[in-house]
């Protein structure tokens, strides 16, 4: 059964291919879900599969793009169905 977590990621994390990185890392690891920008400057997704990936994508996501300076990673358990692939959405 996959696990699925709603991640939201703040600091310097938009302009700085925030998005696209993750879209490379999360399909690397096999994942399927989401990841788009918030109004509120943060970078929100949605990551469904095998927990160590899960897991490994949390890892990432505190360390972020080299140009990204993450501040705060905050993660909460998800029930949301995730899409077939791991794609990027508009900012919301």
């Amino acid at each position: 059964m996959p696990v699925k977590r709603r991640i939201a990621v703040r600091g310097r994390v938009q302009g700085v291919w925030f998005r696209g990185w993750t879209v490379d890392q999360a399909r690397a690891l096999g994942l399927r879900g989401w990841v788009r920008n918030r109004e509120d400057g943060s970078v929100e997704m949605l990551v469904s599969g095998d927990e160590e990936a899960v897991e490994e994508m949390i890892a990432l996501c505190n360390r972020g793009p080299s140009a990204a300076r993450v501040e705060r990673v905050d993660v909460e358990e998800s029930d949301e169905e995730a899409p077939g692939a791991f794609e990027q959405r508009p900012t919301a």
